[in-house]
Formats: C-alpha cells, sequence, structure tokens
C-alpha cells in the first residue's frame, strides 16, 4: 500500500444513528469531504435493521443486522464481530477507524493482525469508564466502588488504545489528558466542527419567540441532545424552575430521551419539550433565535451541541467538567459545579443580567477560527493517517504529512 495512492478508508463504529449524534455528523460530513476533496473512498460498517451492503461510486456501506438498545430506539447494538471481519476480507480497506471502545475495536485488531499493512486508528469519542460507569454506580453502589470500576475501565482504555497505530482525542480535557495518563502516546487532538453557513445568528427568527410568547426582555433558554440521565437534563430542568417566575424565561428542550415524559409529566407549562428536530435548517432557527444555551452534561469528550450554539451567537452555561472546561470560558459562557442546579440558576441569572450579546459575539468568533469541519478532516488526514500508515510500514519516511490529504493524494 502507498500513502501516495488513493486510500479506502474505513469506519467502523457503534454510535451510528438514522438521524442525528454526534458520531453519525462526524461520519457524515467525513464522507462528504472525502469525495469533495481527495481521490479517496469511503467505507462504512455500522448496525441496522438488516444485513446489507450498498455500493455507490467511490463509497461501500456496510449495514449489519443489529438489535434497537432499549433505552435507545434510534441505535443499535452491533456485536456480529465476524460480519464485521467478513465485510473488512471482502473489501480490504487500507485504513480503519475505530470510534467505539467496546467489541468492534477488537474486530479491527484482530483484522490487522491478520493483515499487518492495514492501519488502525482510534478515536475517543466517549469518556464512558466516567460517564457509563463511574457516575451510575456511585448512585448505587457508593463512591468507593463506583471509583474501583472507574479504574478498572481506564486501565483497560490504556490496554486497548495502546495497540492502535494512532489515536486521536477531540479535545484535551474531553479525553487526551487522559489517554497520556495511561501511558497511550503520542494522542492527536482533532476537534470536530459545525456547519459555520448553517448555524449562524443570521437564522434568528422573532416568529419563533413570539409563538413561544417570549418577549424581548424575557430569556429564552435552549438545551439540544438527549433528554436522558447522563445527559443530566433533569439537572437543566431543575436550575431553570429555581429562576424568577417574574423573568418570565422559558427553557426549551430540543431531543428526545427517557426523561421527556416525566419533565412533560411535571406540567410546567414554561418548558417546552418539541422531541427531535430532524431539519437541520429549523434546528439552526430555533438556536439563533434563543438567548442561551445551557447544559448539564459533565462527561463531553467534545461537544457538538455547544458548538453549534456558539456559532449560533449563543452564550453558554455549562458544567466544569468534561470538554466543556476546552469550549466555554468567562468571555463566552458561565461554568458551575457539576449536579448544582442552584449554582447554574446563579450562571444563567448572572449572563442574562451581563452583556450576553457581546458573549455571544466572543462565542461565534471562536468557533469560527477553529471548528470548521475542513480543519477537522485535514488534521486528521495529515496528521493521524500518515502517522498511522508510517507506524505499519518502519520503511516509510517519517514525514509523510500531507500525503494523504487533499490536493496532494492525486
Amino acid at each position: 500500500m502507498s500513502a501516495a495512492a488513493p486510500l479506502l478508508i474505513c469506519d467502523v463504529t457503534q454510535s451510528w444513528s438514522e438521524v442525528g449524534g454526534g458520531v453519525g455528523t462526524y461520519l457524515r460530513r467525513k464522507r462528504d469531504f472525502l469525495l469533495a476533496n481527495t481521490p479517496h473512498r469511503h467505507m462504512l460498517i455500522v448496525p441496522g435493521a438488516e444485513d446489507h451492503v450498498e455500493e455507490d461510486g467511490r463509497t461501500i456501506t456496510v449495514t449489519i443486522r443489529s438489535p434497537k438498545v432499549p433505552t435507545s430506539p434510534r441505535y443499535r447494538l452491533l456485536l456480529r464481530n465476524g460480519a464485521v471481519r467478513e465485510a473488512l476480507e471482502r473489501f480490504k480497506p487500507d485504513v480503519i477507524e475505530s470510534q467505539d471502545a467496546y467489541n468492534l475495536p477488537w474486530a479491527v485488531l484482530g483484522y490487522r493482525r491478520q493483515h499487518p499493512d492495514v492501519a488502525a486508528v482510534a478515536g475517543y469519542f466517549t469518556d464512558f469508564p466516567t460517564a457509563y460507569v463511574q457516575r451510575p454506580f456511585r448512585r448505587v453502589l457508593g463512591n468507593w466502588l463506583a471509583n474501583k470500576a472507574q479504574a478498572l475501565c481506564y486501565w483497560y482504555c490504556g490496554k486497548l488504545y495502546g495497540r492502535f497505530d494512532a489515536v486521536y482525542a477531540l479535545s484535551e480535557a474531553g479525553g487526551a489528558d487522559k489517554l497520556r495518563e495511561l501511558g497511550v502516546g503520542n494522542v492527536e487532538i482533532v476537534p470536530l466542527g459545525v456547519e459555520l453557513d448553517a448555524f449562524t445568528p443570521d437564522k434568528r427568527d422573532p416568529d419563533v419567540r413570539r409563538k413561544l410568547g417570549v418577549e424581548p426582555d424575557q430569556p429564552l433558554l435552549v438545551y439540544l441532545g438527549r433528554l436522558d440521565r447522563e445527559r443530566r437534563a433533569q439537572v437543566v430542568v431543575d436550575a431553570f424552575n429555581k429562576l424568577p417566575e417574574a423573568l418570565g424565561a422559558r427553557l426549551v428542550l430540543l431531543g428526545e430521551g427517557p426523561v421527556r415524559d416525566s419533565i412533560v409529566a411535571s406540567g410546567n407549562p414554561r418548558v417546552i419539550a418539541p422531541g427531535y428536530l430532524k431539519d437541520r435548517a429549523e434546528l439552526a432557527r430555533w438556536l439563533a433565535s434563543s438567548d442561551m444555551y445551557v447544559s448539564a452534561m459533565a462527561d463531553e469528550t467534545f461537544g457538538v451541541s455547544v458548538i453549534e450554539a456558539q456559532a449560533s451567537g449563543l452564550p453558554v452555561v455549562g458544567v466544569a467538567a468534561g470538554a466543556m472546561l476546552d469550549r466555554v470560558d468567562e468571555e463566552t459562557g458561565r461554568l458551575g459545579p457539576v449536579d448544582d442546579a442552584d449554582a447554574m440558576a446563579a450562571n444563567i441569572l448572572e449572563v442574562w443580567q451581563s452583556n450576553r450579546q457581546a458573549m455571544g459575539a466572543a462565542a461565534r468568533q471562536h468557533v469560527e477560527g477553529l471548528f470548521g469541519w475542513d480543519v477537522t478532516f485535514e488534521r486528521l488526514l495529515r496528521n493521524v493517517y500518515p502517522k498511522a500508515i508510517a507506524a505499519r510500514h518502519s520503511s516509510a519516511p517519517a514525514n509523510v504529512g500531507g500525503s494523504v490529504a487533499r490536493g496532494t493524494a492525486a
């Protein structure tokens, strides 16, 4: 395999939904970028309702029959590693990237053992030892056992990611620091992106506010994402309920999930939960028409919804944990303690009473400089993939950056 020749780049993921999702957005934008700016082909292996292979020009989509996740019906659980290996054997990709930490990376690594010239890349998209182990276990088992389980899972992460030819995280606080602590060397940072032309303050629409009964001097707060315990949507609602009623604030929850019904059933007419918005243009309109973005998610590895809100010109009120630490500063919003609805309510009031227009403008400027999708994929193709290819070919030049990037791969 020559790094200068067109490559077959394969993504294998558990985190696939036909609509939405951070990984899904990344993969769709990645395919678009590869087709528009490189000679490479793209292969996608994802869970679905049935086994199916679709070849269309330079793209291959392999869907593997998988059951739905009971608590997340938009997602499916791909456990058939054998079917993944069969797809890899059939199409023989040059670079394989995994965005998961469970069974699928082992299918990738197993395939590479049989094909030593294949480069294996891993992206750290989910901080599962904290988000899915330590925090939930703590509520049931207490701190000591939860921390032990978390430590064991991080040990596993160190062993897993250390086997890949190249590894990247989405932010320093959202994973890179931890991976380095675990002994995973040379972790790259590849931030995700946002459609800067789609998410913009120019999409602000007075009709959105008018239909909700929100006056110009009343705050409209917005949350975007899954409504579940992991993302702490209830903390956002609790903080909102602590705001003075005379403020006339409204809270819009854009998303679906297991806690939506209980939030709606609480009967607060000032909390609006219209569900998931499939139309990205409609989503951009809702964000730009709001005054502030609020999130209590403590374990973001990147925070796509955060930068979409910032691109829309919104200040952010969040928590001082995970990738939020990399996304929000005093010029663009406020961060408070995790799971502290009182502190979040106080920060909402502080931002509302501050120069929030200046905060929103600073947020937009911040995103414009760092988070276009071109930046994401240029970094992936110029830094991460060449490193992985060089690791599989010790005779390759040390500096092969750019050989698979836009304009240099033909």
